[in-house]
């Protein structure tokens, strides 16, 4: 009985040793997984540890925020983050999308200066994801800019949240935003946006941004494509450098694959107004959210700040605004820009000296 009671025992803990090297086994398998990525969409590193002040409130709701960070255009990028840090107690984690040969410079500057607690992961966006699904003019191949679509590829950037904001470089943020991360989205609805026709920033005519606020500002309606859709061309449209996205709901729809088969379809077809706004980004999402979207607090997108180098707002209203967000050609680091006093609390020197550079030039930048 002995000798039995023995071997049963050492059964028990052989099977409770293969046990456990199962679940190792399992656990390194799901990292792998999860660390692969087909989209060229890589992690480059990650800070994980959540701030004192975080932790001794018990709010470690983690909040996705997904910008992107070309070289020429960082400080913007940094300013918008630290806005953002400044403004809320939340735990905050930065998805930094950029490309390889600007992440020493990025990690430099955050790491040297006071920005130097923020949560971020830096993403390096591989712009072969676009091939076949991009026009470009051999003659001015250096006018694309790849980051411009990382918005379209937003759960591979965050592939482990439920929810995301995704705001451009160009923005300011002046309260909370956990307020914005709180829109509540329709049933169905895999992002929400700030409509054009309803918004705050449209109450004045907007010199040279070209018609932006409906669907005919960006689609070609002589193309029998764009027609069959029936999509009504006096439809308001929306600005996508601010949204807030379901991305389970994004997932279950394949937003990415559908926004991917209109750019494809315009590289064979054109579908793109020429004449008026211009942009290669909005289009798709336009199509891909037609009377598909909730909206955001129009406060949450004061837009068109870049359009002019004049001051269009009254300064009650741009202290009042939740996000101040300077689209169009005139960028607030740049010589002539409105409202740039506001976007300069916000700007944290480059420790590298290479932005102070570049600003003297900022405005040969391409808008979005």
């Amino acid at each position: 009985s002995v000798n039995i009671s023995i071997l049963i025992v050492a059964v028990v803990i052989f099977l409770l040793v293969l046990h456990h090297n199962f679940l190792g086994l399992s656990d390194f398998l799901k990292r792998e997984l999860s660390d692969s990525n087909p989209l060229g969409l890589q992690p480059v590193d990650f800070i994980p540890a959540v701030p004192q002040r975080l932790a001794d409130e018990g709010n470690d709701k983690e909040i996705s925020v997904v910008i992107a960070a070309s070289d020429e255009r960082l400080g913007g990028a940094i300013a918008a983050m630290n806005s953002i840090y400044r403004h809320t107690r939340s735990n905050v984690v930065f998805h930094i999308v950029t490309l390889n040969d600007t992440v020493d410079h990025l990690r430099l500057w955050l790491s040297n200066t006071a920005l130097k607690n923020l949560r971020y992961r830096i993403v390096d966006f591989d712009p072969r994801v676009l091939e076949g699904r991009v026009q470009v003019d051999p003659q001015q191949a250096d006018t694309l800019k790849p980051l411009t679509f990382a918005r379209f590829y937003l759960p591979s950037l965050v592939p482990h949240a439920e929810k995301a904001i995704y705001v451009d470089d160009d923005i300011i943020v002046q309260d909370d935003i956990l307020e914005l991360y709180n829109t509540p989205l329709k049933p169905g609805h895999a992002a929400a946006f700030s409509d054009d026709c309803d918004s705050t920033t449209n109450k004045v005519a907007v010199r040279g941004a070209g018609n932006q606020y409906n669907y005919i500002g960006f689609l070609d309606y002589k193309k029998e494509t764009i027609r069959k859709l029936a999509m009504k061309a006096n439809t308001c449209s929306f600005n996508p450098g601010v949204f807030v996205a379901n991305l389970t709901e994004w997932k279950l729809q394949n937003i990415t694959k559908q926004l991917e088969k209109w750019m494809a379809l315009n590289v064979a077809e054109e579908l793109y107004s020429r004449t008026l706004a211009g942009s290669i980004t909005t289009p798709p999402l336009l199509i891909v959210f037609y009377k598909q979207h909730s909206s955001i607090d129009p406060m949450w997108n004061v837009r068109h700040l870049g359009s002019s180098a004049g001051k269009r707002y009254s300064p009650q209203f741009v202290k009042a605004a939740k996000l101040l967000h300077w689209n169009g050609h005139f960028k607030p680091w740049g010589r002539t820009a409105s409202y740039a006093e506001i976007w300069e609390k916000w700007y944290v020197p480059d420790p590298t000296g290479k932005f102070s550079l570049i600003r003297r030039h900022s405005e040969a930048y391409e808008a979005k």
